[in-house]
């Protein structure tokens, strides 16, 4: 082990994968074992210079940075700005061995949990996208950075739903998970604040009986209710709704993938 001391702080060299500093790394791509360890720890991981920018500017607190040696001058003014956080410097090969997959760009920090919005934050937006028991994390990233993109007011989550702050989540986003407001509903019976706060629930369903987008116009506050991948909404959900809504499509297809679906409803039903 070789530590240096620069005006970016302490970096220190790492020669073995196995030193166990880099507890934070270990098997990036197991996402069982990383949301308990993540969950634990109150962590995630930003990979790529970019993200990693994204989330210190977003006022994230790293813990540490695993990188390789050529980005130590791209995010010299980050790492200036916590000089007591451990900058653990790598060759490529090692920062893979450590991770257990090829990394983006050779970077990656882990920092701090942001809290999750309070609700009072989210039920005074106007339009909230809500999303049933998702678990593809990049299907979950891709509807963060369509709220950001469309100026949606946030994202609500079943307590089933996959973590918007776990690694492809964030990187799929681009980084809108680290900045759109979100929070994990303790159960489905939270639909009911969505409710009290003036919400009309709109079901996102193929089901008979649905209107079709293109005659569909409400007045006031919007929540979309998305489904699993799978199986679309469940009838609970379904039945809590206020509408039901489908997107007009051919005959070829029998339905689309729920981020893209999420982009169609988004932008017709986009705040004025």
């Amino acid at each position: 082990m070789v530590s240096r001391l620069s005006s970016r702080g302490v970096e220190i060299e790492i020669q073995t994968p196995d030193d166990p500093r880099l507890r934070d790394f270990v098997a990036l791509r197991d996402s069982q074992l990383r949301t308990s360890l993540e969950t634990a720890e109150g962590i995630f991981i930003a990979e790529g210079d970019k993200i990693i920018r994204r989330a210190a500017e977003g006022g994230c607190r790293p813990r540490a940075f695993l990188l390789q040696e050529r980005w130590l001058a791209g995010l010299a003014d980050v790492l200036a700005e916590w000089p007591d956080v451990p900058c653990y410097v790598a060759p490529g090969a090692l920062i893979e061995r450590v991770s257990g997959f090829h990394v983006h760009r050779g970077a990656l920090a882990s920092f701090e949990r942001p809290a999750p919005t309070d609700w009072n934050t989210l039920l005074a937006a106007d339009r909230l996208l809500v999303c049933e028991d998702l678990v593809d994390h990049a299907n979950l990233g891709g509807i963060m950075r369509i709220a950001a993109g469309l100026g949606w007011g946030g994202v609500v989550l079943s307590p089933g739903a996959a973590d918007p702050l776990y690694r492809r989540a964030i990187k799929a986003s681009m980084g809108a998970s680290l900045a759109v407001p979100w929070r994990r509903m303790t159960s489905d019976d939270d639909l009911r604040l969505l409710k009290e706060a003036g919400f009309r629930l709109v079901a996102a369903t193929l089901r008979p009986g649905a209107v079709s987008l293109d005659a569909y116009r409400p007045e006031g506050k919007v929540a979309v209710l998305l489904g699993t991948e799978g199986h679309g909404l469940s009838d609970a959900w379904s039945g809590a709704a206020d509408d039901a809504v489908t997107i007009p499509m051919t005959d070829r297809v029998d339905s689309l993938n729920v981020a893209t679906a999420a982009a169609i409803l988004a932008y017709a039903l986009r705040p004025s």
